[in-house]
């Protein structure tokens, strides 16, 4: 529409800009008459007299100009003898006579005929071309977007993906296949027909893609599986239909589908019934992959971080065959990634990434390479040039928690309840056997949280036990506890932490049979709404005595955490006011300072 109304307003600017310059000039000429004209030459006014056609242009003495037209059969000098013109008064007027030719004369008989039939033609080819392309957009309905892989800007292979050794070593097979089917096919080895890559977000599953797209030396094709899906029944099908149509022309060759999910989720159980259109486009797939054409030779690589609500058809081999699972990299993976992350940024020469990959635990590939932009951006922030380790420590907490919010100004009160409260988390962990060290404890707010305090575990774990668990509970509870024994108050920045510590036991007793009286048992089944692909629901599988009994044992265990907390600030109330008294000096406290504190105490691990 707005473009429609575009063209309107130029084709009117052209016409009234053509307009003034053809007939601008003789609007500001005074039109008489021959009669009028024969008076003027005879008193002696006229000056000269240009004769175009018919027409007679006047220049009159006082400096006046004049039009008029005579007659088209008679002459200049015959029509004005006729209106008594005296031959000695006509001697004195200049006469030119212009030849009726050029330009002007062809517009000004042509313009007023052909500009009307001009304007409807522009008209009529603006509505025609937008039916052109709606009947262009409607044939075309049907099409896939696939698109092929030329070169990406920075080319990815093997070696520039970290870690993942089993997940490349899958793929790596799947690209030799293509490049070297004959090794296999000696072996009576068939090639796999799908490569289902499942795990976390930001684990690395569409740069495993690009990486393969990188090794292969067959035509790679990429599209998003939402791109599938329309409003309009059938269409989600016949562009399933043209991917695979268009991968096979091109056999052999890889497609891949990113986020499958949108589109391979289970059957029967969403709203649309057996006729939604996301569930027919599944059908068409399924037909694709392994149908009764097995002739293909394309192979499907596809994407999740939902392989549990996948169809159980989509999964079973002969389809799928391979599942790649992409943990969360462990220690010497995420030190690999961060290498490779800070190959093009100016790094200090002693700053050591394993003690970042070290306080890194739970990051992903993409997080981790979040870190690294956030210290490249905190050092040309502060036009420093060399990205120094303070700058990837504070990187790691604003990832983590959000940006310093050194601008808040608080009383020297809350201040000083922030100061024992993450103090009190602290004294807790640092007695605990099984407690993780505490790497850092700040005061200076980030994101939502008014202080915090890091503690990481000193190498991955992969289990965790109940003695574990117990000593994270009464950590929780090491803030409110001390908030209550120093002030004989609560405040309102326990918040967190009783929430915390409560879904924690309850996760205990519930799902880890980690309570004495309820026994080795689970409680409670979710259910999942599988066309909204979220957890509405959970279904209690147990009695109202059951129910009251586990309330019964969380309320235990977060009783026996407070009393754990309560004994180890009541014995060591000294150390945690030295603790306080040097974060609200500092603000901050790293590892070395807060353990070179306990030093002077001579503490010693409790064990709960």
């Amino acid at each position: 529409m707005y473009k429609n109304i575009s063209w309107a307003i130029l084709t009117l600017l052209l016409i009234t800009i053509t307009f003034s310059l053809l007939f601008g000039n003789q609007s500001q000429t005074e039109k008489i008459t021959v009669n009028q004209l024969a008076a003027d030459i005879n008193s002696g006014q006229v000056d000269k007299i240009t004769v175009q056609g018919n027409t007679l242009n006047i220049d009159i003495k006082d400096g006046k100009k004049a039009v008029a037209e005579k007659e088209a059969e008679l002459g200049l000098t015959q029509t004005l003898g006729n209106y008594g013109v005296k031959p000695d008064a006509l001697q004195k007027v200049s006469l030119e006579i212009k030849n009726e030719s050029g330009f002007q004369f062809w517009i000004g008989i042509l313009l007023p005929t052909l500009l009307p039939l001009i304007v409807i033609g522009i008209i009529f080819w603006v509505i025609f071309r937008q039916a052109k392309t709606g009947a262009n957009q409607a044939f075309s309905f049907g099409r896939s977007n696939v698109r092929l892989f030329g070169a990406f800007k920075d080319r990815i292979t093997f070696n520039d993906v970290a870690g993942l050794k089993e997940a490349k070593q899958e793929l790596e097979e799947v690209v030799d296949f293509l490049k070297n089917p004959k090794k296999f096919l000696e072996m009576g080895a068939r090639i796999p027909r799908g490569v289902l890559l499942m795990g976390s977000p930001g684990t690395g599953k569409t740069l495993l893609a690009r990486a393969v797209a990188g090794e292969s030396g067959v035509p790679f094709f990429y599209i998003s599986a939402s791109e599938f899906v329309e409003m309009f029944v059938g269409v989600g099908a016949a562009r399933t239909r043209d991917v695979f149509q268009t991968a096979k022309k091109a056999a052999p060759s890889i497609l891949f589908i990113d986020e499958i999910d949108a589109v391979g989720r289970e059957r029967g159980t969403g709203l649309g019934g057996g006729h939604d259109e996301r569930e027919q486009t599944l059908n068409q797939i399924l037909v694709e992959m392994d149908g009764f054409d097995r002739d293909t030779n394309i192979i499907v690589i596809a994407a999740t971080n939902r392989p549990d609500i996948l169809d159980r058809a989509l999964l079973r081999p002969g389809r799928f065959d391979r599942r790649v699972i992409l943990d969360l990299p462990d220690l010497n993976d995420r030190e690999a990634i961060l290498k490779i992350h800070a190959k093009n940024k100016p790094l200090e020469q002693n700053l050591d990434l394993r003690k970042v990959a070290v306080r890194t635990p739970g990051f992903s590939g993409a997080d981790l390479a979040n870190l690294m932009n956030e210290a490249a951006i905190f050092t040309a922030r502060n036009n420093r040039k060399i990205i120094n380790q303070n700058d990837l420590f504070s990187s790691i907490e604003k990832v983590l928690l959000g940006p310093e919010r050194k601008g808040r100004v608080i009383s020297q009160k809350e201040k000083e309840i922030t100061a024992f409260h993450e103090a009190g988390h602290a004294l807790i962990a640092a007695s605990l056997k099984d407690s993780d060290p505490v790497h850092k404890i700040s005061i200076i707010g980030r994101g939502r949280a008014g202080g915090y305090t890091i503690k990481l575990p000193i190498e991955d774990i992969h289990l965790k036990t109940k003695s574990q668990f117990t000593a994270e509970l009464a950590t929780l509870m090491g803030g409110y506890v001390s908030e209550k024994e120093i002030f004989k108050d609560i405040s309102t920045g326990a918040s967190n932490d009783l929430k915390e510590a409560t879904k924690l036991a309850h996760t205990m007793v519930t799902q880890y049979g980690m309570s004495e009286k309820m026994g080795p048992m689970t409680f409670g089944e979710s259910h999942e709404l599988v066309f909204l692909g979220k957890e509405i629901s959970s279904e209690k599988n147990y009695s109202e005595t059951i129910a009251a009994e586990i309330d019964k044992e969380i309320k235990l265990l977060i009783d026996q955490a407070y009393k754990t907390a309560q004994k180890i600030i009541s014995l060591r109330k000294k150390v945690l006011e030295n603790i306080a008294k040097t974060l609200m000096e500092k603000e901050t406290l790293e590892q070395e300072e807060f353990y070179g504190l306990l030093k002077k105490f001579n503490l010693k691990p409790i064990m709960v």
